[in-house]
């Protein structure tokens, strides 16, 4: 066996057809872009833009790559640039999963977080951070993959001519997002001088401009989504929309939604544009009369998405969980104890228990349960307050039961109170504990109080 390097393991990824969806009279086929090495279709353009920039001499030993990006073309660029010995600067905007920024700065990167609620021409779009960071930084190059002609051209060289080979020479549609254009530009241009029955249809989250530019030949304006990595408020210089024969607009809750049925149904972990892909491929599938082969891509994996699109907390928080809307109390508690959601302690653990399982979860306060009833409250000021009651024994302090520290008195109020009724149990510092009759429902607190009227606003 020849030994490679992890750049060398860039491409070449797997194709497998999907066989437990409902794809119509057609055949649907995943590039499973996940599987570089990076967890990404991104390492592609990466690798090639700046392998571009060392050719052209921009990008010098000890230089600094610097790029605006969704996380996955930092990442992309971070495993490049480390293994080639280069600093690289990410500004990311601050919607993007906590694992790709983690991945990102386990790779020496470093990041800057800057705001995803302005646009192109504000100093703080992600676009324009970059651009000021590499003027005032020596050594340094902008690799900007939306103009970038080195980002399509890794796409026309490999991606296309990959899909063909794998698909034997007979492929009727592609099914790309957008971010920066490059993965629609290449694999278009080679497809159509390769392959010209094949059309390209683009896969774009709802809110975006790019679908309703191509279905009506308008600009819109843009809204919010979830779904990271594809989406724009303008369109790329890399991306040719002329290139693209019919688009879809689907939405967060459908592009989450498909992600998670993959993983179900064909054991395939993709991340949220994935969805928004498979979404947009199932529906051009179900749609053709006759048999159709339709490719479309997993363009990373969803292990970079785990406290999003596979955290059923978060689903619930953005209100895609499907439950039904009641108007009361109970439609504010986003972990039901019924529902097996609620993390909770017992009154016999310890604090450690209760301290680690507050850190583990990112939660401030815990519910004591007893033999499925609740029977007190922690919080992390009550482990506080027995620290500093005993100085100079923290061990003996971890070592105590909870039972010893809870706080027993409850402030209670009916799952169908109105949701009216919390606001002066958290005025008065409380934490409402919500009954159905004798039963437990959950804890409400005040960002899920304040989450309840986000989605209501929507």
């Amino acid at each position: 066996m020849s030994a490679h390097g992890a750049l060398d393991l860039i491409g070449k990824t797997p194709l497998v057809e999907v066989t437990s969806l409902d794809t119509g009279p057609c055949r649907l086929f995943l590039k499973l872009e996940s599987a570089n090495p990076s967890g990404s279709i991104k390492d592609r353009p990466a690798r090639a833009m700046i392998e571009a920039a060392e050719a052209d001499g921009r990008l010098k030993p000890g230089g600094t790559i610097v790029e605006a990006t969704a996380g996955n073309t930092g990442v992309g660029l971070a495993l490049v640039g480390a293994s080639k010995g280069y600093r690289t600067l990410l500004v990311v905007p601050d919607k993007m999963s906590r694992e790709k920024v983690l991945h990102a700065k386990a790779l020496g990167a470093d990041v800057v977080i800057t705001r995803s609620d302005v646009g192109k021409g504000h100093p703080d779009y992600y676009q324009d951070l970059a651009q000021a960071i590499t003027n005032k930084t020596p050594g340094a190059v902008y690799i900007n993959q939306f103009e970038n002609p080195a980002n399509p051209a890794a796409h026309e060289a490999s991606t296309g001519p990959e899909i063909l080979e794998g698909m034997e020479g007979d492929v009727d549609a592609v099914v790309v997002g957008v971010g920066s254009g490059g993965t629609l530009t290449g694999v278009g241009r080679f497809l159509k001088q390769a392959s010209p029955k094949t059309a390209m249809v683009l896969a774009d989250p709802a809110g975006s401009i790019l679908a309703p530019l191509v279905e009506t030949g308008r600009m819109t304006e843009a809204g919010s989504w979830a779904v990271e990595g594809i989406g724009e408020d303008f369109v790329p210089p890399n991306c040719d929309l002329s290139l693209v024969k019919k688009a879809y607009s689907i939405g967060d809750k459908e592009s989450f939604s498909a992600a998670r049925e993959l993983l179900r149904k064909e054991g395939i972990l993709a991340g949220s544009s994935s969805g928004t892909l498979l979404a947009a491929a199932l529906r051009y599938c179900r749609e053709q009369t006759k048999p159709k082969r339709v490719v479309t891509l997993v363009c990373d994996t969803g292990a970079k998405y785990l406290s999003k699109v596979f955290n059923d907390a978060f689903m619930a928080q953005e209100g895609w969980l499907d439950r039904k809307a009641t108007g009361t109390a109970r439609d504010v508690v986003i972990n039901p104890f019924g529902e097996g959601a609620t993390i909770f302690v017992s009154p016999s653990e310890t604090l450690r228990s209760a301290f680690a399982r507050m850190r583990s979860s990112d939660i401030s306060q815990l519910p004591v349960i007893d033999d499925g009833q609740v029977v007190g409250l922690i919080d992390e000021s009550d482990i506080l307050d027995a620290l500093v009651a005993n100085e100079g024994a923290p061990q003996r302090v971890f070592d105590k039961p909870v039972r010893d520290v809870m706080v027993t008195r409850l402030q209670t109020i009916s799952a169908d109170a109105p949701v009216k009724e919390l606001l002066p149990l958290f005025a008065a510092g409380l934490v409402p504990v919500i009954m159905d009759g004798a039963s437990f429902v959950g804890l409400a607190t005040r960002i899920d109080l304040i989450n309840f009227f986000r989605i209501q606003a929507q």
